[in-house]
């Protein structure tokens, strides 16, 4: 498996739960178990594609601005996940922040899978997206077993 297809794979994890949390209404049991999971799986997979996908492009020339861009995307979504935190989940600002979460997720994945992903492809060999697969993949693992107080900077 190449880094693309791992992370694709948790960008259609995203999408669902985004899905699913859209359906559901006030500080319901569901809405609850739904809203953690995104977070956690937002959490982690941040982590993971950060160190890496955008670590070694963003040393590219190539690609550094769509790097940098990438992580700007993630920390823009960290703020909104502590606000989302800090909010009654059942007042109309807990949707509206749930939703302004939601585009900012759809849009990243859509930069990633629709422009970042073809322009890495001319960086990174097989061999590199394989390797890099791999690590991703375990980093995914070891986060989720230990979210969220094995994730960085929320020991």
């Amino acid at each position: 498996m190449k880094i693309y297809k791992a992370i694709k794979d948790d960008h259609d994890i995203q999408r669902d739960l985004i899905e699913k949390i859209s359906k559901t209404s006030g500080d319901s049991e569901e809405r609850n178990q739904l809203w953690k999971e995104l977070k956690k799986e937002l959490e982690v997979h941040a982590v993971a594609e950060e160190r890496y996908f955008y670590a070694p492009l963003i040393d590219t020339d190539e690609m550094q601005e769509d790097a940098r861009h990438g992580i700007a995307e993630h920390h823009e979504m960290d703020e909104l996940i502590k606000e989302l935190d800090q909010t009654d989940m059942s007042s109309p600002h807990w949707k509206a922040t749930m939703d302004k979460l939601g585009e900012t997720v759809l849009h990243h994945l859509e930069d990633e899978e629709e422009e970042f992903f073809e322009k890495a492809k001319d960086i990174y060999s097989q061999k590199d997206a394989e390797k890099l697969a791999k690590d991703y993949e375990d980093s995914m693992k070891k986060y989720r077993g230990s979210w969220a107080e094995g994730i960085p900077g929320n020991e």
